[in-house]
């Protein structure tokens, strides 16, 4: 971790305690998330909406968490006046949040469309490509969460490259099912229910790039939004 970042050590042992209870809550709101995507999995798997039939249970925790860690952000800043790591720590830790709160949701709306369609006895084709899809997804993710737990900045733009291929993964599902949809009227429904899902996956991707741009912003301090991979890489080397 850099220098720059301040975990621990400071001159109050209970701003110390506060600091790792955020970034504790933080990992726990990403494994919640993980589960999410892991039940979709399951269900994709064994071509059946049973294991997903709660997910909505999981959700709830995620933004109780949420609510949580924000109400603990906006205490230190009032109580704490943080500055330097410990205010990038705050801010970036926020965003963070915001994001995984948003890739529940997206996780939520995969599970959704997902049992519509099975609940439809909606065929095998229709689902072509979205296993490989969330699995590649719940891979992305489960990097992003190592790379924030560990604040390493040179994981973050590893990862931050590999965005192109979930969006590629994304066309070619949508490719698949626009020529699954043409072939009979009838697959339409089915169609557009796996597409939805598809679309969020791809979403999640997105999210997970802002988390580690987040991570380069704690570390470094330097905001590296609306730049390319690239030029991330050479501002930080």
């Amino acid at each position: 971790m850099s220098k720059s970042v301040r975990v621990g050590g400071h001159i109050s042992r209970q701003f110390d305690e506060e600091l790792d209870e955020i970034r504790s809550r933080v990992l726990k709101m990403g494994g919640l998330v993980e589960v999410q995507l892991d039940k979709v999995l399951d269900a994709l798997r064994d071509g059946e909406s049973s294991p997903i039939i709660d997910i909505e249970k999981v959700d709830d925790e995620i933004n109780d968490l949420e609510m949580q860690i924000d109400e603990e952000c906006t205490q230190i800043l009032a109580r704490r006046h943080p500055a330097a790591g410990d205010l990038r720590l705050i801010i970036a830790t926020t965003k963070s949040v915001r994001d995984l709160e948003r890739i529940g949701d997206e996780a939520q709306r995969v599970a959704d469309m997902v049992r519509h369609a099975m609940d439809r006895d909606a065929s095998k084709k229709a689902f072509k490509g979205l296993l490989s899809l969330t699995e590649h997804v719940k891979e992305f993710l489960h990097e992003t969460l190592n790379t924030y737990a560990r604040m390493k900045t040179r994981n973050a733009v590893k990862i931050m490259r590999r965005d192109q291929e979930i969006d590629s993964e994304y066309s070619r599902v949508v490719r698949r099912l626009i020529e699954f949809m043409k072939k009979d009227p009838e697959n339409i429904a089915d169609g557009l229910d796996v597409m939805w899902a598809a679309r969020s996956l791809e979403r999640i991707g997105d999210h997970c790039i802002n988390i580690c741009e987040n991570v380069i912003y704690l570390v470094e301090g330097q905001d590296i939004r609306h730049q390319n991979v690239d030029e991330v890489k050479e501002q930080l080397s």
